[in-house]
């Protein structure tokens, strides 16, 4: 006898089988059988429900904002100022490094350069929120991370002070200082300062008076962690919570590609705050990402990824975020070279000049990246929020109504592996609207907008429940307007 070798599909994997001709008239009905269950063991459509009459209050979708990595004195994205105000970003965070030279010699002050790179995000839109992590030669004359006091405190304090004034007269509109980046790792996070609890809220206290000397209506915080675990933090809080000192914001970083991860330093730090109800900071998460060090690969996941950070950062109760960062740029090993030591140097020079790079909206050749386009998306999301609801995990979104336009917008996303289909129903349509539909195509190779974020032909929908179905691609992102 014949064997032919079949495939079968069991439990999630292909395996081989080998059966003779003879047997196959007995088999058969059994393939059938095992196949009929296979199909309709696939999990029914998500239903998703947009409610037009529940309104949970503004979206404020521009606090999920944006910074800028502590790369140049140039001012990064002076060209992209357009692109980036049509994100409508409350914030930009700005690193206020060495290469500035703020305090060039005792006395005198150079604020020359550091002017270019603020009026640039006040052209977009934006405020500055500025992230105090330099150190003059003049008060460290020695490099080396782990020295984090100035010589002089009062002189530290004369610069802080001319620096905020400078910025307050010339309107620039800045309310956000924040004191220090990364001060748990140091030259690992592209700062020259490596703190411990103790001298970390040292360096907090007379810095935060001399900001609040300069303009008494400026926000001050920190400790913009790496490890949002750090203890550098109950130290701020336990300081300021006993010593009346002001916070009026907490911040952290993290990169990692579990958005549940992400709303999980949320939550750990709003617990550590109940510890100390009177002080009640707001919460600044101002550098995200995936895992930068090994990223997933699939260029339709950070699109997606970023759309549920931000879902995920809204259901925890975050009050602002900054995605880093807008735009990659390679390191001028020269100017590190003057307030770096040997090996952080090396490490910033191999990070930026030689490992693949995920972070920017835009590429190194300042090509917009699919990220740019799901936040131009997001953006679109001005107005009051409307009531979501899905039945499955996997489909999150955003819907609001823009009463400036007058319109409707609606965004859904996939955040899983496997294509899912969605019965998405409006629920209570005020009156008769046209509709717009939107499908975010990452692996276009065209930045085209009108490719990238497909249209279809517009549609008219009656008042009332309107209904339809439509597939969310792995990672898929689709957006509908009503007008």
């Amino acid at each position: 006898m014949r064997q032919l070798i079949f495939l079968s599909f069991f439990r999630g994997e292909f395996q081989t089988m080998s059966i003779s001709v003879m047997r196959i008239q007995t088999i058969a009905p059994l393939l059938l059988l095992t196949t009929t269950i296979l199909c309709s063991a696939q999990s029914p459509p998500a239903q998703v429900t947009v409610s037009f009459t529940n309104r949970l209050g503004a979206l404020q979708i521009d606090h999920m904002a944006l910074g800028q990595g502590g790369l140049s004195d140039d001012p990064i994205f002076s060209d992209r100022v357009r692109e980036i105000r049509a994100l409508n970003p409350a914030l930009i965070r700005l690193f206020i490094q060495e290469y500035f030279d703020l305090l060039p010699e005792k006395g005198r002050y150079h604020f020359t350069t550091l002017d270019r790179c603020i009026d640039t995000i006040v052209a977009t839109g934006a405020k500055p929120l500025m992230c105090i992590c330099f150190k003059p030669r003049v008060l460290f004359p020695t490099i080396n991370q782990d020295i984090v006091d100035p010589n002089d405190y009062k002189q530290w304090e004369e610069l802080i002070f001319n620096l905020v004034r400078h910025y307050r007269d010339r309107g620039a509109g800045i309310r956000y200082w924040e004191v220090a980046n990364e001060p748990d790792i140091g030259e690992d996070g592209g700062c020259p300062y490596r703190f411990k609890p103790d001298s970390y809220v040292r360096y907090y206290q007379h810095t935060v008076s001399a900001i609040l000397r300069a303009d008494p209506e400026a926000r001050v915080g920190g400790p913009a962690l790496a490890n949002y675990r750090s203890p550098i933090l109950p130290a701020l809080l336990n300081a300021c919570d006993t010593n009346n000192l002001p916070l009026h914001f907490v911040s952290w970083h993290i990169y990692n590609s579990n958005p549940k991860s992400v709303r999980g330093t949320i939550e750990t730090v709003k617990t550590l705050l109940k510890e100390h109800p009177k002080l009640r900071p707001e919460t600044i998460l101002d550098e995200w990402n995936m895992d930068l060090t090994n990223p997933p690969r699939d260029i339709r996941y950070q699109p997606c990824f970023l759309s549920e950070v931000l879902w995920q950062m809204k259901e925890g109760g975050l009050d602002y975020s900054c995605y880093y960062h807008i735009r990659d740029w390679h390191v001028d090993f020269d100017k590190f070279k003057n307030f770096m030591s040997p090996n952080g140097l090396a490490f910033m020079a191999r990070w930026w000049n030689r490992m693949p790079q995920f972070d920017g909206l835009f590429d190194f050749q300042d090509t917009p990246r699919p990220s740019y386009f799901a936040f131009k998306l997001l953006a679109r999301l001005g107005g009051e929020r409307l009531a979501l609801d899905s039945s499955n995990p996997a489909i999150h979104g955003f819907a609001a109504h823009d009463q400036t336009l007058r319109m409707y917008n609606v965004m859904l996303w996939n955040f899983s592996a496997n294509s899912n289909q969605v019965e998405l129903t409006f629920s209570a349509l005020p009156k008769d609207l046209r509709m717009r539909h939107l499908t975010l195509d990452s692996q276009t190779g065209s930045n085209d907008e009108n490719v990238r974020l497909r249209p279809d032909p517009p549609a008219q929908i009656k008042k009332g429940d309107h209904s339809l179905t439509t597939t969310l691609e792995p990672y898929g992102v689709q957006f509908w307007s009503l007008e």
